[in-house]
């Protein structure tokens, strides 16, 4: 396998999917699958060519060895992930809505996260990892890193874990904001500003970025991160911006999306830009690879999508302003002006 250019960190999930769609208490089976933010990550950047690496620990359970070999079958290097005896890998249920009458349904086309981590074997991860042979050998030849808030919320020694990893020098290390307020009831959330600042590129929504920093204006986030190189700004569905040390501004339009589920869009949207910066393309064409990875994912039943073909991708990353505005996404692919 070619050595990694990007290590994904973080904790990856088994997951039940009820079925029939509707409230859990009228779910008659459980599918199973799998999701988690890094290796996400690690998987959308592996669909895009980028040699990419998973590590993390889950329990030495069946949802353990499940979720590994599924990641692992999407050419993702799983070689430093452990396996502890003593704790579980991580569990969530993912509700989906069907729309049907009843008091309890999310709604057509709306999700919910049910999260049973408490406990996991990811949350026992700390910066001894750093030392174990396989996981400094992945870190020693990557040029990117890749952490979320995620992790260092899911217990101290993850947080130690997370802060030792952006001390270490020489590497770009990309940290994505992703929100969870649940996971840090309690926590004192001014440690994700400083663990942004400690990072090279940094991932937040518009909404995240009110939330947990207290404005979305992209001088401010500056005024308030001013180290990272590149603060990369996303607004649901309207844009994404990347805000420059000098406080300069590039923003790119997201594309006309019919959404599937949107659960997995902002790992895909990381990954593509990830590419796109380990490729050193411009600032714009990171962006829009960010987009059609996102727009994959929007379209997708689950957290992964295939990337769009490599011929298509690249036209649309040379279109101009109006040959970009026009393409529009749905369930049967992408859909450029003038056809395929």
């Amino acid at each position: 396998m070619t050595p990694p250019a990007a290590v994904c960190l973080g904790e990856s999930m088994a997951v039940l999917i009820p079925e029939p769609a509707g409230p859990l208490e009228q779910a008659e089976s459980f599918r199973h699958s799998y999701g988690g933010a890094e290796s996400n990550v690690a998987c959308g950047l592996a669909g895009l060519g980028v040699p990419a690496a998973w590590v993390s620990r889950v329990g030495a359970d069946g949802f353990g060895r499940r979720l590994v070999e599924q990641i692992a079958a999407h050419g993702v290097d799983t070689s430093a992930v452990g396996y502890d005896p003593a704790r579980p890998t991580g569990l969530y249920v993912k509700e989906t809505g069907s729309g049907a009458d009843h008091p309890h349904d999310l709604g057509a086309g709306r999700s919910r996260l049910h999260y049973y981590r408490r406990g996991s074997a990811a949350a026992a991860m700390g910066p001894e990892l750093l030392a174990e042979p396989a996981v400094a050998a992945l870190l020693a030849g990557a040029e990117l890193v890749h952490l979320t808030g995620i992790t260092s919320a899911l217990s101290d020694s993850c947080h130690r874990l997370v802060r030792t990893l952006l001390a270490v020098p020489g590497r770009l290390v990309s940290f994505d904001l992703n929100w969870r307020p649940a996971l840090w009831a309690g926590r004192d959330r001014q440690a994700l500003r400083f663990l942004m600042n400690a990072s090279d590129i940094v991932l937040l929504g518009a909404d995240e970025a009110r939330e947990v920093l207290g404005t979305d204006d992209p001088a401010a986030l500056r005024k308030l991160l001013p180290r990272p190189g590149v603060l990369v700004l996303k607004d649901d569905g309207h844009r994404a911006t990347t805000i420059a040390q000098d406080g300069s501004t590039t923003a790119e339009p997201a594309l006309r999306v019919s959404v599937l589920e949107p659960t997995g869009a902002g790992d895909a949207f990381a990954a593509g830009y990830l590419a796109g910066t380990l490729r050193g393309l411009p600032e714009q064409a990171r962006l829009r690879l960010g987009h059609l990875s996102a727009a994959a994912a929007l379209t997708t039943a689950g957290d992964l999508a295939p990337a769009p073909p490599a011929g298509l991708t690249g036209r649309l990353l040379a279109a101009d302003a109006a040959g970009w505005a026009a393409v529009t996404v749905d369930a049967a692919g992408f859909h450029p002006a003038g056809g395929r």
